[in-house]
């Protein structure tokens, strides 16, 4: 108790200090802590390594170790459950297994390559989640729309009975923190599912439904659009007990599920800056329209406060406090199909089955806990440290930035506070323009440093996709989508799905 107090103490002010951790050459993805005590931090990037930094170390600024081997950007990384191995993932369709199981006991940086290549995937992977009791077991998503659940006691061989293959890109893949059969799924087309490994794998006259033991409800409605609208669920993340699910959402809010109710429970919009104000004009708010996003929750080893983190294209990150799923559940609306159509919800958005079905207001985390400083272009990833008050983020610049709640800690001695300052998105600029082009096609452009020009890169694409609405562009779906499926599936006598 007296640890929680003296950590919400330190964490009330928000995370204003900061050092920036160099390393790779290009735009930085991925980012994971390893199982447990989180003593390693991986960063995988555009530049085709993974770095992996101790935090053990009294004054953490350079990687101990690097790992060679992808072909391609790499998009995600996971440690397995007792750290002997990581596993990384990205756009040349490969899996790379790297044992790293003496990892710390030699404190000369060194570089490896992968211990075994699994070429899984015919199309760009797109989350590895391991097994959180098994060591051997971890499961992939890919934009070939497969979800695969590996064994390496079956020698890493990949069969057809350990495979779903979805409808369309499979943007996700979470195995749950406690429950050793149930994981999450998310898919380009909006679609997020809990599924059970023993009805989603094996031979195909002793599965069910693909697993599915719970469909959230995903699909958009607003007055003001005749149709109903799905945004691309790109990432998902429980949190640390699994008894919430997160969902990013391309052109929307990161959107908080309860594990057993298949409605949203909140959004987390950050329409407000932190004292409460309004984000007004020409201020940016939160937005994702452009790059995947990956989002984390975090509560430091606490037993009461608990946070979620996420980049924006507006160059902050922003941290939401998030209350008790109970407290969320009250204080969100149900409104009838009747209510619905017959009242003025003229600026509001809800998540719906169908028109004749009822519709859902999640609970708007508005103003955000705080923001996270230091970046000069969007912040794509954000992880929380399990233990040390620490938030790490990184995205389309080349540094990682450690966040702190203090200017001192034990892997930190010395941070800095970060500046306020948030760069602004100017019009269009012709330098941009041929910038992105130039990158577009492959051509280097040598009168711009690499980062500078990434940076360009994706100012232009900010001006062209940037704050899009998700009505607008995922708004022309049929009624029928995914609908031959049922929302949740009947339970067992004690009210478990498993």
């Amino acid at each position: 108790m007296l640890r929680d107090e003296a950590v919400d103490s330190l964490v009330a002010n928000g995370f204003p200090y900061s050092r920036k951790l160099f390393a790779h050459t290009s735009c930085v993805n991925a980012l994971a802590f390893s199982s447990g005590d989180g003593r390693f931090l991986a960063s995988g990037g555009d530049d085709y390594y993974t770095y992996l930094w101790d935090f053990h170390q009294e004054d953490v600024k350079i990687p101990i170790h690097t790992l060679h081997g992808p072909k391609g950007n790499i998009f995600t990384l996971a440690f397995s459950a007792a750290n002997h191995y990581m596993y990384s993932g990205g756009t040349d369709e490969t899996i790379l297994k790297y044992d790293v199981s003496t990892l710390g006991q030699v404190e000369s940086k060194g570089t490896q390559g992968p211990h075994r290549m699994l070429g899984s995937h015919d199309e760009t992977i797109r989350a590895i989640s391991c097994h959180p009791f098994q060591e051997e077991m971890f499961f992939s998503a890919g934009n070939d729309g497969r979800i695969i659940l590996h064994d390496g006691r079956d020698n890493d061989s990949v069969r057809a009975q350990n495979t779903i293959q979805l409808t369309a890109e499979a943007t996700g893949v979470q195995c749950h923190p406690t429950m050793e059969h149930i994981f999450a799924t998310s898919d380009s087309r909006g679609d997020v599912c809990l599924r059970d490994t023993r009805m989603a794998f094996g031979p195909l006259s002793t599965r069910s439904r693909d697993g599915v033991v719970q469909r959230y409800v995903t699909k958009l409605t607003r007055k003001t659009f005749a149709t109903l609208a799905r945004a691309e669920a790109s990432s998902i993340t429980f949190n640390s007990d699994g008894s919430k699910l997160a969902v990013t959402m391309l052109n929307f809010y990161p959107t908080i599920y309860g594990l057993s109710d298949p409605h949203p429970l909140a959004v987390c919009t950050g329409k407000n800056h932190p004292d409460g104000t309004p984000v007004l004009l020409p201020e940016r708010p939160y937005s994702n329209s452009c790059t995947i996003k990956n989002g984390a929750f975090g509560n430091f080893g606490m037993n009461g406060a608990e946070f979620y983190g996420a980049g924006s294209e507006d160059f902050r990150g922003y941290v939401w406090k998030v209350p008790s799923t109970e407290r969320l559940a009250d204080q969100r609306l149900e409104v009838s199909a009747d209510d619905w159509a017959s009242q003025d919800w003229s600026n509001t958005t809800a998540f719906t089955n169908g028109r004749e079905e009822p519709c859902y207001i999640p609970v708007d985390l508005s103003t955000p806990h705080c923001y996270l400083h230091g970046h000069s272009s969007i912040v794509n990833s954000t992880l929380f440290h399990p233990h040390l008050l620490h938030i790490v983020t990184c995205g389309i610049e080349q540094d990682i930035v450690l966040h702190s709640a203090s200017s001192t800690s034990p892997c930190a001695p010395d941070l800095q506070r970060t500046s306020t300052d948030v760069r602004t998105l100017d019009e269009e600029d012709h330098v941009d323009r041929a910038v992105y082009y130039r990158m577009l096609a492959g051509i280097e452009s040598h009168d711009v440093e690499s980062e500078v020009a990434a940076i360009r890169m994706f100012d232009h694409i900010l001006r062209e996709e940037g704050n899009t609405d998700v009505f607008d562009i995922r708004g022309r779906m049929g009624e029928d989508s995914s609908d031959d499926e049922p929302e949740h599936m009947s339970s067992d006598d004690d009210g478990n799905w498993w």
